[in-house]
């Protein structure tokens, strides 16, 4: 009976083989109490029954044998072979349960066993439970050292090109190998930025009607300039445009003030700076100065940290939107050894651009005539006439050159145990003009705290799944320059290799409100991580206790739509990936000191009355949970059925018109229909995944690629990237996008009303360019949703 039972033993451990089991031993040390799991994997595979039967036959052949050779045993009645049948049975029967017994007993007595082990001697294989890992990281998190590390980046030179930025590259790279990552290196591209002339600096005069000079109105921070600006001089008339928006310009041709063949004052907010020098040149100026105004930085007069009125602020006007990273190769990378001939892009300015302080522009509005301004115009500046113009003709002159420029992004990996090819990217921009404390310091100094964290982690026990990839990005400042290049350079397979993107830029700019700039396949990851991640503002609660309001949709508190001057924009809309920035503002006015020579530790700490280090904090306790959860789980917790409600919330704005529609004989239906297909696909997804062993790696693998690629399946398939580089159907730019469709929709309401002057507007609506229009967007939902239903030759097709 013993040797039956060993036999059938062996059987059962040979069938489980392919099965994982996990022993778990509770440990208890001087940090207190954490779990440990040694987990035991044998090789994958299933046995072939027809191998187990052939290994019972020769023992069946030996009982025939010995029957054989045993006298009285050749004739047996029907009964006894009856008896005999049974008793085998019986006999097979309750020597597996023994062997059954035997083995889960074998795992109870190694449960039972507790040892005592610090953290330094738990075993690197094994795998921890979320809330482990949670508390994990919450104890290797340092906030003193996050405080002191943007105290100390703030200190140092760092614009892109210059010898301080080289020297701080080569000091992170250093602390990412002393970190023992498993992958180290740095990439170099040649791209083309623009700065300033120091021998022949920016200039701004009073000119009579014949262009002589009459004086000179001295600059106050003349280091200050806008990158990418046009070179040379622009002679006209002043007018004040308000915020320099598209809306602006028609309310002051509405005034019967032309902004064409004048320059333009407009203040800073509510738009980039190269949204607003576009606006402009599509209305015919020929010049734009930018100030920041105090009634957009400071309406309470009695709050001690405000921005000096002799600051200007700091911009680049190379629209991001309309081309992409360098903008002398647009659309392919600026490494050493392209041979392309420099192309300017298509988002470059063609007129020359400069930033001045409000007491500047104070000197300016006090010179204009004319009606006065609408109220809603009207700032703050003390002692000024908020007038329109046009005033006393001016001459701007601009001087900067552009110069090809090494910039230097450095990379740092832990690789993953089971998905090591598929990559969760954390990015942060390093450089900065000026102290930049803000702008650049905080996710610096989050990035290296992350790095120093999941070091720490990996050393403890924690092995992700999938591999973390940390990247301190340069030339940020130039509009994401080292991030674009970056997936210019690796676009064909980067939506087969990044699952996600999570940027670190503009973390913390105050400490009221909390701001998840995402893509819609991560919102309801992030909601279940801020309420695990504590308020840093209020004892006792959580973040997502802070933010949310009582009785509104916690959505419409958070989350935002990714921002065009984002590198997470980038990531989504150009290259495909889900991606997202956060961020901790403040309630009214924006931080005042952002992109200008103030923006320092001091001013950054004594904005937040000292919290500094605890939102930054928060800001990395949220990230890290989030790599956590996307490099750990099994299966990558990605929202993919969100995109039906999407695609929903935009086909209700687009039935308004389906009677206009309907008169042309048109119809929405194909789009309808389309959405009904992704829907029913990511149905179908789901419940093969829900049906499947989540130890099954080989299905959880074919599942994440799926889901990892849903983004890219948004972008149109239809258009070149060269042309549309962000081809996001809902995200991008283009006449392939939503947003084209409807505005084209909207012209079925003014026909013929349509102002050719707007860079966007078309003046009549286009019955052909329409139908091209659903078309494209009709096949790339479609696509989507095929590509996520799996086999192509499982496709139900219902056009």
């Amino acid at each position: 009976m013993e040797r039956v039972r060993g036999f059938f033993l062996k059987a059962h451990q040979e069938l489980s083989s392919h099965h994982s089991y996990t022993i778990y031993k509770l440990v208890e040390g001087d940090q207190g109490k954490q779990l440990e799991e040694d987990e035991k994997q044998e090789e994958e595979g299933e046995e072939d029954p027809a191998a187990l039967i052939m290994d019972m036959e020769p023992q069946t052949t030996n009982i025939q044998r010995q029957k054989q050779r045993e006298p009285g045993r050749q004739n047996l009645t029907p009964k006894i072979i009856t008896h005999l049948i049974l008793i085998n049975l019986l006999t097979f029967t309750v020597a597996f349960l023994l062997g059954y017994v035997a083995f889960r007993g074998s795992c109870q007595s190694c449960k039972d066993s507790v040892s005592e082990v610090s953290d330094e001697e738990l075993n690197p294989g094994s795998t921890l439970y979320w809330a482990d890992l949670r508390d994990m990281f919450h104890k290797y998190l340092d906030e003193e050292q996050l405080k002191s590390s943007i105290r100390t980046i703030s200190l140092l030179e760092r614009s892109s090109g210059s010898p301080g930025m080289t020297t701080l590259s080569h000091q992170i790279r250093d602390m990412f190998s002393q970190q023992k990552l498993d992958h180290v290196w740095m990439d170099t591209h040649y791209v083309g930025l623009q700065f300033p002339d120091p021998v022949q600096p920016n200039t701004l005069h009073w000119v009579d009607g014949s262009g002589n000079v009459l004086r000179e109105l001295q600059l106050e921070d003349p280091d200050v300039y806008c990158p990418y600006s046009a070179e040379g001089s622009a002679v006209g008339g002043l007018i004040y445009a308000n915020y320099g928006l598209l809306k602006d310009m028609e309310t002051l041709q509405e005034k019967n003030l032309d902004p064409k063949g004048h320059l333009l004052l407009v203040r800073t907010g509510h738009v980039s700076f190269a949204e607003k020098v576009s606006n402009a040149e599509a209305f015919g100026a020929l010049g734009v100065l930018i100030y920041p105004d105090p009634a957009d930085l400071h309406p309470d007069p009695h709050k001690k940290l405000r921005l000096s009125n002799h600051t200007a602020v700091y911009g680049h006007v190379s629209l991001v939107h309309l081309g992409t990273g360098d903008p002398y190769t647009p659309g392919f990378p600026s490494f050493n050894q392209t041979q392309f001939p420099p192309v300017e892009s298509s988002g470059l300015p063609s007129i020359p651009v400069q930033p001045i302080s409000a007491n500047i522009a104070a000197q300016l509005l006090g010179k204009l005539s004319g009606p006065k301004a609408p109220q809603e115009w009207k700032g703050t500046l003390y002692d000024t006439p908020y007038r329109l113009g046009p005033g006393p003709t001016l001459r701007l002159v601009v001087n900067n050159h552009p110069t090809v420029t090494p910039i230097i992004s450095i990379f740092g990996c832990i690789e993953g145990r089971s998905e090591p090819d598929h990559y969760i990217v954390i990015g942060a921009q390093r450089d900065a003009w000026g102290p930049g404390a803000a702008k650049s310091a905080v996710g610096t100094a989050i990035l290296l705290e992350l790095v120093r964290t999941f070091s720490a982690m990996m050393r403890n026990g924690f092995q992700p799944r999938r591999s973390l990839l940390f990247v301190s990005w340069d030339a940020g400042d130039f509009g994401n320059v080292g991030a674009t290049e970056w997936l210019e350079g690796y676009l064909p397979m980067l939506h087969l290799k990044a699952a996600v993107y999570v940027s670190l830029d503009n973390a913390v700019l105050g400490d009221d409100q909390f701001h998840a700039k995402t893509s819609p396949l991560l919102t309801s990851l992030i909601e279940s991580i801020l309420k695990q991640v504590d308020s840093p503002n209020h004892s006792g609660q959580t973040l997502y206790d802070q933010v949310v309001v009582p009785g509104q949709s916690w959505e419409a508190e958070v989350i935002r739509p990714l921002p065009m001057d984002s590198s997470a924009y980038s990531f989504t809309a150009f290259g495909g990936v889900p991606a997202v920035e956060f961020s901790f503002t403040d309630k009214g006015p924006p931080y005042p000191f952002l992109n200008t020579k103030e923006d320092t530790y001091k001013n950054l700490h004594g904005a937040l009355q000292g919290r500094l280090p605890a939102v930054a904090r928060a800001v990395a306790m949220v990230v890290g949970q989030l790599l956590i959860r996307l490099s750990h789980d099994h299966l990558l917790p990605l929202d993919f059925g969100c995109y039906g409600d999407v695609i929903l919330k935009h086909i209700g704005r687009l039935n308004e018109f389906s009677g206009d529609l309907k008169a042309r004989g048109l119809t929405l239906q194909w789009i309808y229909s389309a959405r009904g297909d992704y829907i029913r696909s990511a149905e179908k997804l789901q419940k093969e995944i829900y049906s499947s062993e989540e130890s099954n790696e080989r299905l959880m693998r074919m599942y994440n690629v799926r889901i990892m690629r849903v983004e890219f399946y948004f972008l149109s398939q239809y258009v070149s990237p060269a042309i549309y580089p962000f081809r996001h159907i809902f995200l991008g730019q283009g006449d392939h996008t939503l947003g084209a469709l409807l505005e084209h929709l909207q012209l079925l309401r003014s026909e013929g009303a349509g102002d050719s002057s707007l860079r966007y507007s078309r003046p009549r609506f286009e019955e052909g360019h329409l139908r091209r229009q659903l078309a494209l967007l009709t096949w790339t939902l479609q696509g989507a949703a095929n590509a996520l239903s799996g086999d192509v030759w499982n496709i139900d097709n219902n056009f």
